[in-house]
Parts: structure tokens; C-alpha cells; sequence
């Protein structure tokens, strides 16, 4: 039977991209437009981290996910990591986050010299449970002095940081009610959820900071880059300082009043971000339209189901996710749909599994994240254009 579904589902995703070449799990797509803004760049010859393309592309993407500022940096990372320090991480402070996770999460926390905390998702959103975030909180913290500490290592919880997994919204604003009630910062990692929206409120704008990818496999790119967002204008100030190598403005001494870092993301990577801006809607449209195939088509479907987005959430589908009856029938899959050319994958090594981030706090056995790890595969996202239509 397995191998038998195996195939229809293989055949099916062929179906859907009209090819029997290799499929690959998420492709840019890119138009004449692209080129024009980069080549203007180019003809500027502002290519680096100063020019007009980056101004515009800030204001331009703050405006579409409905935040005040928008900080552009490398990558996604690179965000994360200056959301945390603006939102006053600390070294020897603790960062609750959730363990099903891509390792930049967690990295991210590490480079503030703060230690990661896991705590469980929700199943059907794959994203940090705010039911177990405040049971945690509840149990294994304390107030002191206007500070979240850790009873078990006397640590201050500075911040939590959930993340939208593969663009499925999280219950973000039950989250930001526990953070606020125990005083934790809240810092969204909305890598993956461009396009996305809780309660009809784009993800990244929860929290007083949100952070976004443009990796080259995300909804829309910018070849590598990052965003970071705020309704704060002192914290985009801060951050904006701090990404430059925190260098005071002058029009020729070189003075810094910190340790900055050289995140800035450079013009030429801007100008594709704008460019790619202007096609997001229509991303947005083709990509649902693929997941609503997925889903009609799932429902013959016998070991395992599409997942959808949770009731209250509309997902960008990133990434399109089954879920497995399963660890085995998994496997199966994933050896069958990648041995055919169809390109899948399971979701990341759990973070506390990893060597690095073992030994660190975590909230009991976290049996849904590891359900979730062994059953759950991604399969081809790409948006495919030409069959998107004005009543999608």
C-alpha cells in the first residue's frame, strides 16, 4: 500500500508542475523587472550598502506588512540577532524559544551570549503553544524586581522568540498576552511567514520586533537579506546604528560609540527585493491556489494529510507540510519522492538534539515537537504562475 501511494502522490506533484524533470522543494521566480532594478543599481553605482534602492525597499516592505519602521539587513539572521540585542538580551540571559526550528533561531540567541529555553508547539500550527509557554512560566519562573527568573538557574528570561513555522502562523496573540503578563520581551521570527496574517495582523508585527528572510528558497528573495520591523522608532534608530558598525554620522570622520556589526544589506540585493515586492501579491495567489490542489487532492489520500492553516490564521504555504501516519511511512516517502526526481524533505533536526543546544533547559519531554519531527515531510512549494487567475 505505501509504495502504492507513494507513486500516486509523485504523479500527482508531476501533474501539478507539467514536467518530468527534477522538482525542486521552493524556486525563485523572476521577471525582465528584476533585472531593471538591478541594472539601475548597477548604473548608480551605489552596489553596496548605501543607496537609493534600500530606503525604498524598507519603507515599501514596512508599509506592506503594516509596520511604522523596517530595518533591511544581509539575512535573516542577521535581523534575529539585532532584535535580540535591541530588545536588551543579555550575556547569561535565557531566550525562550520552541525546538521544532531552523538552527538560525537558536544561533541567534547564542551570538547575544544568552542560552535557549525549549518549550512544546502546537500541533496544528507548529509553532510555539502558548498553553505551554504558561504553564512553564507558571511552574518554573519568578518575578523579581520587574524580571522573569529561571528558579532553576536563577537566569533572567529576557525574551521569547516563536517562530511561524513554514509560514503557518502561530498563536501569536495568545503568546504576546503571556509574555506581556510575566514581562518578557517578544521578538517574532517570521523568517518563513511573509504574506501570512493572525487575526487579520501580519506576523512580525505581534511583538515590538519582527524578523524576516529573503533567502533565496523564501516566498520572495533577495539573493540573501533580511528584515527586521517595529512600531518603535527608537528601537529602528538603534537598530539601524547597529547594523552600519554602529559608526556616527559625519560626512568624513570614521566614529563609532559601540561594537556594531556590518549587517547593512547592500543596494544591488535591495533593488531585486523591490522588484520582488511587486510580485509578492501574485505569489501570494498562485501559492494558495497550489495548496487548495494539495489539499482536494490529500483527501484520497490514505497514510497521511495536508496540513492547513489553524482556524484564526492565513498562511503564505511556504512550504507545503504532510504529516504521516508514521515514522516509516515518512521515510518511505521521502526515499521514494526523492529517488524520483520530486524534491522533499523532513522538517529540521529538533534543536534540542542537536550537540550544541543539548544541555540546555527545556520543558519536559516535549512529545509534541518530537511527533511532529518524525512524521512530518515538505513537498514542492514553487508558485506556479500560469495558473494563476483573477478569482483565485
Amino acid at each position: 500500500m505505501g509504495m502504492v501511494q507513494n507513486e500516486k502522490i509523485i504523479s500527482f506533484i508531476r501533474s501539478l508542475y507539467n514536467t518530468d524533470a527534477f522538482i525542486p522543494l521552493h524556486e525563485p521566480t523572476f521577471s525582465d523587472l528584476e533585472k531593471e532594478y538591478v541594472n539601475e543599481a548597477i548604473d548608480s553605482t551605489f552596489v553596496s550598502s548605501v543607496g537609493g534602492f534600500v530606503n525604498r525597499f524598507e519603507k515599501e516592505f514596512a508599509d506592506f506588512v503594516g509596520a511604522k519602521y523596517a530595518v533591511a539587513v544581509v539575512n535573516g539572521t542577521a535581523a534575529l540577532h539585532t532584535a535580540l540585542l535591541v530588545s536588551g538580551v543579555l550575556p547569561d540571559d535565557e531566550v525562550i524559544t520552541q525546538p521544532l526550528t531552523f538552527v538560525a533561531t537558536c544561533n541567534a540567541i547564542s551570538y547575544c551570549g544568552a542560552t535557549p529555553v525549549f518549550v512544546d508547539v502546537d500541533e496544528d500550527t507548529m509553532g510555539l503553544s502558548p498553553i505551554f509557554l504558561r504553564t512553564f512560566l507558571a511552574q518554573e519562573t519568578i518575578q523579581k524586581n520587574g524580571e522573569c527568573v529561571d528558579k532553576k538557574t536563577s537566569k533572567v528570561i529576557r525574551a521569547c522568540v516563536p517562530m511561524h513555522t513554514f509560514g503557518n502562523p502561530t498563536r501569536i496573540e495568545a503568546i504576546a498576552e503571556v509574555c506581556q503578563e510575566f514581562n518578557i520581551s517578544l521578538v517574532e521570527d517570521a523568517a518563513e511567514s511573509l504574506g501570512s496574517f493572525r487575526k487579520n495582523q501580519h506576523t512580525g508585527t505581534f511583538g515590538a520586533l519582527g524578523v524576516f528572510s529573503f533567502n533565496g528558497n523564501k516566498i520572495m528573495t533577495t539573493g540573501g537579506g533580511g528584515m527586521l520591523v517595529t512600531d518603535n522608532q527608537e528601537i529602528a534608530q538603534k537598530a539601524k546604528h547597529l547594523t552600519t558598525t554602529a559608526k556616527v554620522p559625519h560626512k568624513w570622520n570614521f566614529d563609532h560609540n559601540q561594537i556594531g556589526y556590518n549587517y547593512r544589506m547592500p543596494n544591488l540585493n535591495a533593488a531585486l527585493g523591490c522588484a520582488q515586492l511587486v510580485k509578492l501579491p501574485e505569489f501570494l495567489r498562485s501559492k494558495r491556489a497550489l495548496a487548495s490542489q494539495y489539499e482536494e487532492f490529500f483527501e484520497t489520500v490514505e497514510n497521511c494529510h495536508f496540513v492547513t492553516e489553524s482556524s484564526g490564521s492565513k498562511s503564505n504555504y511556504w512550504l507545503n507540510t504532510l504529516k504521516f501516519n508514521d515514522a516509516g511511512e515518512r521515510d518511505s516517502f521521502l526515499k521514494s519522492a526523492n529517488d524520483s526526481g520530486v524534491m522533499s524533505r523532513p522538517c529540521w533536526t529538533l534543536m534540542h538534539e542537536l550537540p550544541m543546544y543539548a544541555h540546555y533547559q527545556r520543558d519536559d519531554e516535549l512529545l509534541v515537537s518530537r511527533n511532529l519531527s518524525e512524521k512530518i515531510v515538505n513537498i514542492p512549494s514553487s508558485p506556479i504562475l500560469e495558473r494563476t487567475t483573477d478569482t483565485l
